[in-house]
């Protein structure tokens, strides 16, 4: 209530952050509770234990909601040296203009199951209004496909203790590369693909259960790959009579596999929260996925890390173009140069004022131009073919 009370009074515009600071003895927030984030722009923290007490609260609420320097070094990542990276640092999707979602049903064994999904639904209901409020970053496309017959790369251990079948954590790596092939969509696309896939265990392979590193089975019986997708296996009650007709017809909750499915976005985008004191109270973003400081976080980073891609693809075209004495460069490809210097100043100077949306807009132009200067068709002919 508060948030949505609170939502009209605040900057709305991208990249801003108000902090209310209210009385001890506020009952705006409950007992017990310091410090309130939104899901908008906006949070309310709680006077009490003197300035230095006040101070540390709202250091710890910019670490929250505001681009930090860890949020720089995990942009950068594929630039820092490795041993200056946490160990989640390279998980987060690079940049990119566009990602193309994929969600697959694997059923390896349709002469035991007749699995149903009514994806199209679940996508408009779950995923769009997430994809709408990711618009901003990127563009998106989503598809899906049903793949029979398609096993999983790695043959699961038996437990007897249980009466099922488990996957170790050390075995995941190795389910990827051969599902991947029948999947057979990363090859024609221009951007990245995003694979989320439901596999429904054959009946001979019935139940299935995913252990974490510790050998304890994971709640959600799924695993994510990081700049790949994820993975959740759907396991299908045995019938109670043996005699039982075949196909069993399986209805997929849908509800269940889009909350992993959308837990498992987050995280590819580096949405993950981190361990939050406990008398912080974050607001769900609700069927959004994500709030809105949320948003800013992520286009902070993407704008950061386009801002390095035209430096890292500018610098390389010099680098190359040195090594060629005699190579004529066109017209075209020298606009496109100073296009992206261009873009790319006005990004940094964007920056500075505060401006994000702005920001971001000229960082992906200037890497529009880097991109198609480098890529030009008469430099590559030169660069190859040298006279």
């Amino acid at each position: 209530e508060a948030d949505a009370a609170l939502h009209p009074l605040q900057d709305a515009s991208l990249g801003s952050l108000t902090m209310y600071v209210v009385p001890e003895t506020s009952s705006l927030l409950p007992q017990g509770i310091s410090v309130y984030v939104g899901k908008h722009r906006s949070a309310l923290v709680r006077a009490g234990g003197g300035l230095a007490a006040l101070r540390t609260r709202l250091q710890q609420l910019t670490q929250v909601m505001s681009f930090t320097v860890s949020s720089i070094t995990a942009a950068l990542s594929d630039r820092v040296p490795d041993g200056q990276l946490g160990p989640d640092a390279r998980r987060h999707l690079k940049s990119s203009l566009g990602y193309e979602i994929t969600f697959s049903l694997l059923n390896p064994d349709p002469k035991s199951h007749a699995v149903d999904w009514d994806i199209e639904d679940a996508v408009n209901r779950y995923v769009q209004p997430v994809l709408d409020k990711l618009s901003l970053v990127a563009n998106f496309s989503v598809d899906s496909q049903i793949l029979y017959y398609a096993v999983l790369g790695v043959t699961p251990r038996f437990d007897k203790e249980s009466s099922s079948f488990l996957l170790s954590a050390h075995s995941l790596p190795h389910v990827i590369n051969p599902v991947e092939a029948r999947l057979g969509s990363s090859a024609a696309s221009l951007y990245p693909v995003l694979n989320f896939l439901l596999y429904v265990p054959e009946r001979s392979h019935s139940p299935l259960y995913i252990q974490d590193k510790d050998g304890a089975p994971v709640s959600t019986n799924a695993f994510h790959s990081p700049r790949w997708g994820g993975i959740m296996v759907y396991n299908v009650e045995a019938p109670a009579s043996p005699q039982t007709s075949l196909p069993l017809h399986v209805e997929v909750d849908m509800v269940r596999v889009m909350e992993v499915f959308l837990a498992q976005l987050r995280l590819l985008f580096g949405l993950s929260r981190e361990e939050l004191p406990p008398e912080f109270l974050l607001e769900s973003p609700g069927n959004e996925g994500l709030a809105d400081w949320e948003l800013d976080r992520l286009l902070w980073a993407h704008t950061v890390e386009n801002m390095a891609t035209v430096s890292t693809t500018l610098t390389s075209l010099a680098q190359l173009l040195d090594k060629i004495g005699n190579i004529v460069i066109k017209d075209d490809v020298a606009s496109e140069v100073y296009r992206a210097v261009a873009s790319a100043q006005s990004a940094v100077a964007e920056l500075a004022v505060g401006h994000l949306h702005s920001a971001f807009q000229a960082s992906k132009e200037a890497v529009t131009s880097s991109e198609r200067a480098f890529f030009d068709p008469s430099l590559l002919h030169l660069l190859y073919f040298p006279d």
